[in-house]
């Protein structure tokens, strides 16, 4: 007989928390999660609206990267932030949101180097120096909808543009707010711009901006210092990825990198820092987190009791599930009884319609046959699908 909840067992996950200037009804968060359903032009769709507002009962929903600005943009069919009728569409998101009783922060993702010039009318991609990603690297390949074509060599950015893309995370950070989003988390990770600023493979630089570890670190504390600045430090939010080497970022010495960082971000008193660590061979999470005096947010393949027990160290105060959450509108419930939960399906991750997206049942309208042990790990999903 399936037992009638699991909560007091689990019941690290189910404790509220402050967060920011927002209290939060639990410790399970839904991480940014790519799915490519908004138009063209990078307006949200109602699409976008449904998907955000059954997942509402997470503590705290991340949404999918935005891009802050036209050369922001790396994909097709991703949502910006930048213009009228993206702010019209994202305060749909977020009222549907609180309207069913959730929490959201809006991820603000740049990718730098990594688009192409056909995303950009006809522009090279910007990066803090001109080196090419690796073809042969890992990166959204089969399923993404990107140019099937290699990366180009991007153009570096000349002082005056680097001030301008601060600017433009700053400005999507007052559009965001008046979007109704409760923060934004600034994307640093997933060798996207902030990080190919944090990397010495992909930043050359001899300037303010790149060269020491230190001087490495000022973009991103540039743009989260500009983000405050027109909000309030409660307000944002920042991701990292300590030496993960997705996207042809490398790092030989992370934790000099990130050690630096984090130590600047924790004396801004931002929202919170989340901490992914993708199977790095060293204590990601043991040698970072002491240095952030703020809420931390865990994320990389959690499952629930992985996540009871992170939470329970001291060490996280939020765990972000991505995958779960695919699959799963209504996994806070599905935690907190024990029920099983159900399989994502890979090959409609980054298509365009509502399969795949919105039309995954809650726990009582599932066939029995298709569900997984509540605390399965997540699928390995190979390079070659997704990324």
């Amino acid at each position: 007989m399936m037992k009638v909840s699991d909560e007091g067992q689990f019941a690290p996950l189910f404790d509220p928390i402050a967060l920011g200037g927002v209290m939060l009804s639990n410790r399970i968060c839904m991480a940014p999660l790519t799915r490519h359903r908004s138009g063209l032009d990078g307006v949200p769709s109602d699409l976008n609206v449904e998907h955000y507002r059954q997942r509402a009962s997470a503590g705290l929903i991340v949404t999918e990267g935005i891009y802050p600005a036209p050369m922001g943009r790396g994909y097709l069919f991703t949502p910006g932030l930048h213009t009228d009728a993206q702010e019209l569409a994202w305060s749909k998101v977020t009222a549907a949101v609180h309207e069913a009783g959730g929490k959201i922060f809006g991820q603000i993702m740049h990718v730098g180097r990594l688009s192409d010039p056909l995303l950009l009318d006809g522009e090279l991609p910007l990066a803090p120096s001109a080196v090419r990603p690796d073809p042969t690297a890992r990166h959204y390949t089969v399923n993404c909808p990107r140019p099937k074509r290699p990366y180009t060599t991007p153009r570096a950015m000349t002082h005056r543009e680097v001030l301008a893309a601060i600017d433009e995370f700053a400005n999507c950070a007052v559009r965001a707010r008046r979007a109704g989003f409760d923060g934004v988390e600034l994307h640093a990770a997933s060798g996207y711009l902030p990080m190919q600023f944090l990397s010495p493979n992909t930043n050359r630089r001899d300037d303010e901006w790149g060269g020491t570890a230190e001087k490495r670190c000022n973009f991103v504390l540039a743009c989260v210092d500009a983000m405050i600045a027109v909000t309030s430090s409660d307000f944002v939010a920042v991701k990292i990825g300590p030496g993960w080497t997705f996207h042809d970022v490398f790092d030989d010495d992370p934790l000099s990198t990130y050690s630096h960082l984090v130590r600047a971000l924790s004396a801004r008193s931002i929202a919170y820092l989340q901490i992914a660590d993708y199977g790095m061979d060293w204590d990601v999470y043991g040698s970072l987190r002491p240095l952030f005096d703020g809420p931390a947010m865990y994320c990389a393949g959690f499952t629930r009791s992985s996540a009871k027990t992170a939470l329970q160290s001291g060490g996280a105060d939020l765990i972000a599930f991505g995958q779960a959450f695919i699959s799963n509108p209504d996994l806070v419930d599905r935690y907190r009884h024990g029920w099983r939960i159900s399989r994502p399906d890979l090959a409609t991750y980054y298509t365009q319609g509502a399969e795949g997206y919105t039309d995954y049942p809650n726990f009582a309208d599932c066939d029995p046959r298709d569900l997984l042990p509540v605390d399965s790990a997540p699928i390995p999903i190979s390079a070659e699908t997704t990324g």
